[in-house]
C-alpha cells in the first residue's frame, strides 16, 4: 500500500487533553471576496497555525470550516485575533464542541 501511495504517512495519536488542549472549536468562515489572491492569503494564514487541525472549503452558505484545538477560550481568542489581523474575513462563527462523541482518523477498508 505504501508503494501505491495509499499509505501517506505513519503517525502517533496523542491524548490532547493530557497535553492541556481542552477546547475544540469548529469555526465557520464566510467571505465576501472570492479572488484567488485572497484565497492564497487565507490558506497561507491557516497553514502557519498549528491550532488548525483541519480546514475544508465548503459548498453552500459557509465558505470554510476549520477544526481548531486550543487550551481554552482565551487561547481561541488569541488565535482568532491573529487570524483576522492577517486576512480580512467577512464573518466568523465559532462553535465550541462540548464533547467529542466519535473521531476516526482512518478510512474503513471494507
Amino acid at each position: 500500500m505504501k508503494e501505491k501511495g495509499i499509505i501517506i504517512k505513519n503517525t502517533v495519536i496523542l491524548d490532547d487533553s493530557l497535553l492541556g488542549y481542552e477546547a475544540c472549536f469548529f469555526v465557520l468562515v464566510r467571505t465576501n471576496v472570492h479572488e484567488l489572491s485572497w484565497q492564497k492569503k487565507f490558506l497561507n494564514a491557516l497553514m502557519k497555525r498549528s491550532e488548525v487541525l483541519e480546514a475544508h472549503r465548503l459548498a453552500g452558505d459557509i465558505d470554510y470550516i476549520l477544526k481548531v484545538k486550543v487550551k481554552n477560550a482565551k487561547s481561541y481568542d488569541t488565535f482568532y485575533q491573529n487570524l483576522i489581523s492577517d486576512v480580512k474575513i467577512y464573518n466568523v462563527t465559532a462553535l465550541l464542541s462540548m464533547e467529542e462523541i466519535k473521531s476516526n482518523s482512518y478510512v474503513p477498508l471494507n
